[in-house]
């Protein structure tokens, strides 16, 4: 008899694609009648890749948890709940980095379960610094001294702006039409460009993977202060230099605030294999599948078993541990259909402000049109 084939579509990265791989591998021994097929998309296109076209020719689909209330209300993908799961639903729930099971849920169902569970966190080279920066006075201390990076191309930099506000005691986006108060997106962005001007100009157009390629290969930077973490870096032999990934920078909050990222795993609406992907789905989910097949083909766990593991923690310098409590106390971005959208619209223009192409007068008019526009019911 010819085994189930399940087709998986992920993104361009160890982490996205060697993770559920391997994961697919060990799967064979549990189900040897399903076989799952991964491939990728760039992390780009992982981004904004159009999902109708996805559930149309995949069956399981690594997606941003931004993408569930579109994905929710166009029933792009199948529900979760009542699928004979619920158990297990309840078990990953307590088992949750964070809120990172909650992103997944909308209109009252669980459309995608946390896979890998990110936010902006910080990273240092223990054998350059003996202790990172802890608050923002010295982080700018060590960035006067240039050894600092900080990825600032847009949707960086607008997620540094928001993860800055909540820390600050502001959450973004949280009033109708109005980004952030004048008062706080002032504060925010003053200590934003301040930054900018002290890290190198390159970093306008950096993301955190090539900061994490910098600050690994060079001797000249010793410390990133936000940037969403990749425990890759953190594992010996990855690099030529590992990463220590720690909390960020405390502000009024202490570390809480910082803009909650990662990915879920989604099963399309259309696959003529819905039980099989849903079945896969909780299993590699699973904190034993999440703390062994999945962190050792370069994944980043989204469940909580997998962090707390002394095996994981032993491999990577204690990522897990080590920035735990950021990611508990992390920010949930707007739950609407079209905030992708507004993301995109708005995201270019703090790397604008932050290279003083725009003012923070034509900054905040044009955020607060953007949440005008973009975020109604």
């Amino acid at each position: 008899m010819s085994p189930t084939i399940l087709r998986g579509m992920t993104w361009e990265h160890e982490r996205g694609y060697g993770s559920v791989v391997k994961a697919a591998e060990a799967y064979r021994s549990v189900a040897p009648e399903v076989e799952v097929q991964w491939e990728y998309r760039s992390l780009q296109a992982f981004a904004d890749q159009d999902l109708q076209s996805l559930v149309e020719n995949y069956d399981l689909l690594v997606i941003d948890h931004p993408h569930i209330p579109v994905a929710a209300e166009e029933k792009l993908f199948a529900p979760l709940n009542g699928r004979g799961f619920d158990a297990e639903l309840a078990t990953l729930a307590t088992q949750s980095v964070g809120r990172s099971h909650e992103s997944y849920q909308h209109l009252g169902q669980q459309w995608g379960l946390a896979l890998d569970a990110a936010a902006q966190v910080s990273a240092y080279r223990p054998d350059l610094l003996e202790s990172a920066p802890s608050t923002w006075d010295e982080v700018i201390a060590l960035a006067e001294e240039g050894r600092v990076l900080w990825p600032f191309k847009p949707v960086d930099a607008f997620s540094s702006l928001v993860t800055i506000a909540s820390g600050l005691g502001e959450d973004a986006m949280t009033t109708p039409g109005v980004f952030l108060s004048e008062d706080m997106l002032t504060r925010a962005m003053e200590l934003l460009t301040r930054l900018a001007r002290l890290v190198p100009a390159e970093n306008a157009g950096f993301n955190p993977i090539q900061v994490a390629d910098v600050l690994a290969e060079s001797d000249t930077f010793a410390y990133a202060p936000l940037l969403f973490g990749y425990t890759n870096y953190s594992r010996a032999g990855y690099r030529s230099h590992r990463l220590q990934y720690i909390d960020i920078p405390r502000s009024t909050r202490g570390v809480a605030g910082s803009l909650l990222g990662g990915a879920g795993i989604a099963v399309s609406s259309r696959s003529q294999a819905m039980d099989a992907a849903i079945t896969h789905a909780f299993w590699l989910a699973s904190g034993d599948v999440q703390a062994g097949a999945y962190y050792d083909g370069g994944g980043q766990p989204g469940n909580a078993v997998a962090w707390e593991s002394e095996r994981t923690n032993a491999d990577s310098l204690n990522f897990f541990t080590g920035t735990r409590a950021t990611l508990e106390g992390a920010y949930l971005r707007p739950r609407f259909a079209t905030y992708i959208e507004l993301q995109n619209a708005v995201s270019p223009l703090v790397t604008s402000a932050l290279l003083g192409q725009i003012s923070l007068s034509e900054l905040r008019e044009r955020l607060d049109a953007g949440v005008a526009e973009w975020l109604v019911r």
